[in-house]
């Protein structure tokens, strides 16, 4: 069997080497082989009995020794279990080799497009928090303006080290389509002023109380109020004067400022409360986020 394994070092690896080996060593035709390989996958063990006494024979009939030949059955079984074909394992080289070379010569942005694949998976995104700490690459908290709807690269303008801006769909309970929508309107009106400007701008239909206390507690809105706690307490009236100041598009009327849409509502005040202490910021982080 040497001729079979030459290529891989004497170990069998291929689903091809356990049926060229059960042709060459003990006279199974390739349907046979095939036979073999499909029950040993399955590890049936009526099925497999029977292999092992027509595997064992077909050896001693070509001259092998019983327990050499029981020997090399209990070998190709054990690495059949996990055997991949040879054109699948081809492929998986080839995206291993592929995906190693992105990660050693672009690890950030790397890591930005693995993050945004596992976006809904939290147990992953704390698996690449502490590879990026490893690496030593910046992760930046989600930010209203800042931020894009996936996990984003931040290239400093100064040359320092590029960092990884966390994805406004990756906190929990807000949705993609809900931040797609969030965006649009921060790319054609610009940059969110406050809280109240967020909320005269915002499709009310697209943003409810609980996805403004997710971005709030995941500290999106640290930029327009770094109080989480008094922004957060503030969702009903955020979504509140959202609706408002639909109304006041949908109506084309002018308000009582003089000015034309949602912005030119008054703001109304923000409730006075207490910010929330540091542990308490990091318990509603992990709530929002699913990290610290």
């Amino acid at each position: 069997i040497t001729p079979v394994t030459n290529d891989t070092y004497g170990v069998i690896i291929y689903q091809e080497q356990v049926m060229q080996i059960a042709q060459v060593f003990a006279g199974y035709s390739l349907g046979q082989a095939d036979i073999l390989r499909r029950a040993m996958g399955k590890k049936i063990k009526a099925e497999m009995r029977a292999q092992r006494d027509t595997f064992v024979a077909g050896a001693v009939e070509r001259g092998v020794e019983p327990g050499r030949a029981a020997y090399v059955f209990d070998l190709v079984e054990k690495f059949a279990g996990y055997g991949f074909n040879k054109a699948h394992s081809a492929g998986y080289a080839l995206v291993a080799y592929q995906t190693a070379w992105l990660k050693q010569n672009f690890p950030v942005e790397f890591m930005a497009a693995s993050m945004t694949l596992d976006m809904g998976n939290t147990d992953k995104l704390e698996v690449f928090q502490r590879e990026l700490e490893r690496l030593g690459i910046p992760l930046e908290q989600p930010d209203i303006n800042r931020s894009e709807v996936e996990f984003a690269v931040e290239y400093p303008q100064n040359g320092g080290k590029p960092a990884i801006r966390y994805a406004l769909a990756a906190i929990k309970n807000v949705g993609r389509q809900a931040m797609v929508a969030v965006l649009e309107e921060q790319g054609q009106g610009g940059a969110f002023a406050g809280l109240f400007d967020f909320a005269g701008r915002i499709d009310p239909r697209a943003v409810n109380k609980r996805q403004v206390e997710n971005l709030a507690r995941a500290g999106a809105f640290d930029g327009l109020d770094d109080n989480r706690a008094r922004v957060f307490a503030a969702a009903e009236q955020i979504v509140r004067h959202a609706h408002s100041a639909a109304e006041t598009r949908e109506s084309q009327q002018e308000s009582l400022f003089g000015g034309e849409g949602g912005a030119s509502l008054a703001a109304p005040a923000l409730p006075e409360v207490e910010p929330w202490l540091p542990m308490e910021n990091l318990e509603h982080e992990r709530e929002a986020l699913g990290v610290y």
